[in-house]
């Protein structure tokens, strides 16, 4: 055992209690080492998490109660503002909630106007009390899973011991605090973005992916059965979009990712504000680095790729714009067709050949078209409606243009749109849904701009960017 030496030392009142209770712990754990007594860390740790956690409370009270003010008047940001009277205030922090006595104040030229107070002004709180730090993580924990679940792994960490009910709707605030600045956090996110020497080109995808949203049942015409509900709720599903712009290497590998969603609330359900965000985005970068090659790549899906079309062009980027069909969504339609021509262990084989043309020969296109077409099994159906040979055709037809794969592998470009397939599950389907969830317009679009700030590493600096404005200048009229 280390040898023991007294300190003398002053405590604040508030935390009296606290050194007491830590000190037992620590005669405690003297008496487990020796042997005197079971060894038990689970209890010893879990005591010494709970003293924290109530000494955290009693600093936290006692430093929120030094921000409060008790002058007759203050201004707020310049503006006069009157004491009306003084009462109990709950704030809500990390540690858990703490009552603090403060000051109301009310606008000297707005009659009966809404009250408020210096200490949330001055921190900048969040709804009716809740600390920036402890809703921002609140919100975190809320876009990676539902509120019962992120109450459980908060009470399991020993920290925000709050309701899942309080997690959903602090969290879905914060979102909906960001939604509200969206276009001006993310251009400041762009322009702060620092771009890694290896990086050479950067690949743009668009795709959609079927989301559930609440919708309102109308109303049968005639009188409604006895215990019918007021409202009659559906689960309809809606498609989101999703896009990426990724940062690739000289081998056309990717280097990072930045992801954005939206759920679109008018028709034609075209993703506006993502489409704008992500061409501004990329014109910053391009200024950062003149020299980057830009990329865009789809599925093929004729909505996705004209709107590509239209936002991503030379005039629109400043930059010359290569554009590619997937190339597994290619690899895909040709293995169903070659298993009709081909065969099952056949196929696969043929397959692989025509995989290493597309990759290596400018006129691979061209020459399995017409081996599908001289097969004669065009019209052959696999099921009730596929004929994928004739389906092959059709898509390498109508993507004659984008599957220069040969000169795209020569300039270390990506061919896949895997990026964005993939941020369709992690953004979407993986937080969204889940059995039975539904979603309301505004909830959906919190919660997918939550998640694609914090799957492309942004939430730190965004959520500084977005509860910042919240804090107010508070000073002596």
């Amino acid at each position: 055992m280390p040898r023991k030496k007294n300190v003398v030392m002053e405590v604040p009142a508030a935390l009296e209690e606290t050194v007491r209770r830590l000190m037992k712990l620590e005669e405690r754990n003297e008496r487990m080492a020796k042997g005197e007594e079971p060894v038990n860390w689970r209890s010893l740790s879990g005591e010494l998490e709970a003293a924290m956690r109530e000494g955290e409370a009693q600093v936290a009270r006692r430093w929120l109660q030094s921000y409060d003010e008790r002058r007759k008047a203050i201004t707020v940001d310049g503006k006069k503002y009157r004491r009306v009277g003084r009462h109990e205030g709950t704030y809500y922090t990390k540690a858990g909630p703490v009552t603090v006595m403060r000051t109301l104040y009310r606008d000297a030229a707005v009659r009966n106007d809404k009250t408020v107070d210096a200490i949330s002004l001055k921190l900048g709180c969040i709804e009716d009390g809740w600390l920036p730090e402890a809703a921002e993580t609140m919100a975190y924990l809320l876009q990676n899973s539902p509120g019962t679940e992120a109450e459980k792994l908060a009470k399991k960490m020993g920290r925000l011991p709050y309701s899942a009910s309080s997690f959903k709707r602090v969290g879905t605030a914060v979102g909906e605090l960001f939604e509200a600045q969206r276009s001006e956090v993310e251009d400041a996110l762009i322009a702060e973005s620092v771009i890694p020497d290896k990086v050479r080109s950067l690949t743009v995808s668009l795709d959609r992916v079927a989301l559930p949203m609440e919708e309102e049942v109308p109303r049968k015409p005639g009188r409604p059965k006895k215990d019918a509900p007021k409202k009659s709720i559906a689960r309809v599903f809606h498609m989101a979009w999703v896009g990426t712009v990724t940062f690739t290497d000289a081998e056309g590998e990717a280097v990072h990712t930045i992801r954005y969603g939206e759920v679109p609330t008018k028709k034609p359900e075209t993703p506006e504000k993502l489409l704008e965000s992500m061409v501004g985005d990329v014109r910053v970068l391009l200024a950062k680095r003149p020299r980057l090659r830009v990329m865009v790549v789809s599925d093929g899906a004729q909505d996705v790729v004209d709107l590509l079309d239209e936002r991503f062009t030379e005039k629109a980027l400043g930059a010359a714009v290569m554009r590619l069909v997937d190339f597994w969504h290619v690899i895909e339609k040709l293995g169903k067709a070659a298993s009709v021509i081909y065969g099952g262990e056949g196929g696969s084989s043929r397959l692989g050949q025509w995989k290493l043309r597309l990759l290596n020969n400018r006129n691979a296109r061209g020459q399995i078209l017409r081996e599908l077409y001289d097969s004669g099994r065009e019209w052959v159906s696999v099921g009730e409606k596929s004929c994928p040979v004739h389906e092959a055709i059709t898509y390498l037809t109508n993507q004659a243009d984008r599957m220069n794969y040969v000169d795209a592998r020569t300039a270390g470009l990506a061919i896949g749109s895997g990026n964005v397939e993939a941020s369709c599950k992690s953004l979407v389907q993986l937080r969204m849904c889940r059995s039975g969830a539904r979603w309301k317009p505004d909830g959906a679009q919190a919660m997918l701009s939550m998640r694609a700030l914090a799957l492309s590493d942004r939430w730190d600096p965004a959520l500084h960017l977005t509860l910042e404005p919240l804090r107010h200048d508070v000073r002596a009229a």
